[in-house]
């Protein structure tokens, strides 16, 4: 079994929770419950501070503060139907897009949500696979559908309901 993930830790903090198995284990359990194999994909992680993040919120955003993840898809694959699902991409080339998660938001979140960080890293590595394959929650119909999935997946990792 290849590795789906390639993760660059930036912040050490991340390596003391473990994200290197959490975040193979959610976007393996992410592209398995859309059919998709993970052996013939590629994702990049960075793990990173709040700091790092707010300046690649900057730079791709033009919102210069911290934000919990980010996602670039390889290319574009939003569907144009709201709520309907994207068409799934051809594993012609394998890389899906990158994700930066940043550690001091993402375990604020979880404290003042009363959540394992573990779970609500889990769930927002979830979130970002989802954009990299084009789900979006611009749309009603479109948030609608991605929060289905999201629960549907962490539901399968014993991971309660991050919506509820």
């Amino acid at each position: 079994m290849s590795t789906l993930t390639d993760l660059l830790i930036e912040d050490p903090r991340w390596e003391q929770a473990g994200l290197e198995a959490l975040a193979e284990t959610a976007a393996r359990a992410t592209l398995t419950h859309l059919d998709l194999d993970p052996e013939d994909w590629e994702i990049s992680i960075l793990a990173c501070d709040d700091a790092r993040i707010a300046v690649l919120n900057a730079d791709f955003r033009d919102k210069p503060t911290p934000t919990n993840v980010l996602s670039w898809p390889s290319e574009e694959r939003a569907a144009e139907i709201p709520g309907a699902r994207p068409e799934p991409p051809e594993p012609r080339d394998p890389e899906l897009g990158d994700i930066a998660i940043a550690w001091e938001t993402c375990a604020r979140e979880a404290r003042e949500g009363g959540k394992p960080l573990t779970d609500h890293a889990t769930h927002l590595i979830v979130h970002a696979v989802l954009h990299l394959l084009g789900y979006d929650h611009v749309r009603d119909e479109d948030a609608t559908l991605m929060e289905h999935l999201e629960t549907d997946i962490l539901g399968k990792l014993g991971i309660a309901d991050p919506y509820d």
